[in-house]
């Protein structure tokens, strides 16, 4: 049976997929959309090969940051493993912040495989998010229910394959074999309060180990600020401080709210899985717990 553990950022994920993992015979597959691209280490909270303890990490570092990583490419390379690792034994543990990833994956929606349209996203873009929301929901009201208002990447994919095809995004989608009934979903928080203070530290954490450089050394390499994954959360700010838009000061103060805001998104995402088993990330019992469960 394959193990998911989801939850806001900052909430331990990484730490409590690699002691389970070390507990149950484990392998990590990364439900991660940014820590698929080399280079982008810091701001994507990346773990080390020294925190890994050993532990082998699935699709962490297989992309340049100018390469496109869809949510059907997660799927497809996510079914591969998981029978691979099934097969060899092993448990894998499917980790990750990015919801859409793990929704489609436990509900069999994929987007469908359809190249982009340059030109027509050039053109969407330069549209409020509010405005491609109320077209989408137009046009494809059941894609519309499952993603965000304000993910505009996402409105925007949407829009361009009904453009492209002349059908709803979501009767374009795939099915696939995962299986609801043999997973167990395990779902990470802690109050408020603290999950916002160790967004905070993160996010400090991240200027001291150089994010600010990294960004600088992608840049140098040829990566515009244009590109999806440059557009990512801390990138993005980083780049607008760079730029002279921001002090130094305000971009992490930005950063740190940009932060606490995406953590909320995360979970109004993450209350679609119902059958999750919620812990608090902080209780010094949590591994415990999690292994009593399986």
């Amino acid at each position: 049976m394959q193990k998911f553990i989801l939850g806001p950022t900052a909430s331990g994920k990484t730490k409590t997929s690699i002691e389970l993992a070390k507990k149950i015979n484990g392998e990590i597959i990364s439900a991660d959309s940014m820590q698929v691209y080399r280079g982008m280490d810091i701001g994507t909270a990346k773990p080390t090969i020294e925190e890994r303890q050993g532990i082998p990490h699935h699709l962490i570092d297989i992309k340049n940051p100018d390469e496109e990583w869809t949510v059907s490419d997660f799927i497809g390379q996510t079914n591969k493993l998981i029978n691979t690792l099934t097969n060899k034994k092993k448990t894998p543990i499917i980790t990750g912040g990015t919801g859409l990833y793990l929704w489609a994956l436990l509900e069999g929606f994929s987007f469908p495989i359809i190249p982009a349209d340059k030109k027509l996203r050039e053109q969407l873009e330069k549209e409020q998010s509010s405005e491609l929301y109320s077209r989408l929901k137009e046009n494809d009201q059941k894609s519309a229910e499952k993603i965000h208002p304000n993910d505009k990447k996402r409105i925007i994919r949407a829009l361009e394959v009904y453009k492209l095809t002349g059908k709803p995004i979501s009767q374009s989608a795939g099915k696939h074999a995962t299986e609801p009934a043999n997973s167990l979903i395990i779902g990470l928080n802690t109050e408020r309060e603290k999950l916002y203070k160790r967004i905070n530290q993160r996010v400090d954490l991240m200027i001291a180990k150089g994010l600010i450089d990294e960004v600088k050394q992608l840049m140098e390499k040829g990566f515009g600020k244009d590109l999806p994954s440059m557009q990512a959360l801390g990138y993005k700010e980083v780049i607008n401080y760079l730029e002279g838009k921001y002090s130094k000061e305000e971009m992490i103060e930005e950063l740190k709210k940009r932060t606490r805001n995406f953590a909320r998104r995360q979970m109004t995402w993450f209350k679609r899985f119902k059958t999750c088993v919620w812990f608090d990330s902080c209780a010094p019992s949590l591994i415990n717990d999690i292994i009593k469960l399986i």
